[in-house]
């Protein structure tokens, strides 16, 4: 859309983002129906919302926008939310106006439990209730998303892990630093400890736990360890799908004759929190 969506709404176009939003959001609904499409609602930092039209007047200097008014802390805020609805105006004109209801959605960025209360009552608000046919997935991005699973499991559907944010969240590393690049590394124990206690705590309540970010694409042994740790669907950059599934098949077919046998398969790290 090139605009801010605030900007739209004081020159009276903020139509122009629903049907925009929902044209778009339809035309991957439509081509991957009946399947389950899930739409990570907006997650843009302060420094590229002021880049759009018009965005120079509601956006905030900030020294460290990764870190600052992005994912959930906007949706709710009485300075952004007139926007927000605006995506969920078109989320709700996909599945209503013009039928698909396998559009889910997935909130990024949340830090807070309350936090994803607030969100999610407020879909609800704007009439997207969850439910069995709509369903509120977590992006589990901050450290405060594994620590608190137990709790936000109350207000999600299941969880895809940003590995990249994750990751640097957890180690303190910039990986986009290139004094500290070298340190960002997502095969950390500490990340791998935290991945293992989320799928866990996840699945104790029968959410479902998937992952995104370049990990398990460039990394076999990577993904050899997420299969391991019981994790529900795994995604992958499109020129390593092929091999990145036989390796997977390979891995479940050896779990699946060490269970048989009874032989078992040691980790040879300690995971457990």
């Amino acid at each position: 859309i090139h605009e801010h969506p605030l900007y739209l709404i004081e020159t009276g176009r903020a139509d122009h983002v629903v049907d925009q939003l929902s044209e778009g959001i339809r035309k991957v609904c439509q081509a991957l129906a009946p399947r389950p499409v899930t739409l990570r609602l907006s997650d843009f930092k302060s420094s590229e919302y002021r880049n759009l039209t018009g965005g120079d007047k509601y956006e905030p200097q900030e020294s460290s926008a990764l870190l600052g008014w992005r994912g959930a802390s906007r949706y709710y805020d009485p300075k952004y939310v007139e926007a927000f609805k605006l995506e969920l105006k078109a989320v709700r004109k996909v599945r209503e106006e013009y039928g698909y209801k396998n559009l889910n959605v997935m909130i990024p960025f949340c830090r807070r439990v309350d936090e994803m209360q607030k969100v999610v009552d407020l879909m609800a608000q704007e009439g997207l209730h969850r439910g069995p046919d709509f369903k509120v997935w977590l992006m589990a991005e901050i450290p405060s998303n594994i620590i608190l699973a137990d709790q936000f499991n109350q207000f999600v559907d299941g969880y895809s892990i940003g590995s990249n944010d994750l990751t640097m969240l957890i180690m303190g590393c910039d990986r986009d630093n290139d004094t500290v690049a070298p340190l960002f590394d997502e095969r950390n124990l500490a990340v791998k400890r935290a991945i293992r206690h989320l799928i866990a705590v996840a699945h104790k309540d029968g959410k479902t736990v998937s992952i995104c970010g370049q990990a398990p694409s460039v990394y076999p042994d990577f993904a050899e360890f997420l299969v391991k740790s019981g994790i529900d669907s795994i995604s992958v950059n499109p020129d390593a799908v092929v091999s990145t599934r036989k390796h997977v098949a390979q891995v479940e077919q050896r779990i699946l004759l060490d269970s048989l046998t009874g032989k078992g398969r040691a980790d040879t790290e300690d995971y457990t929190w």
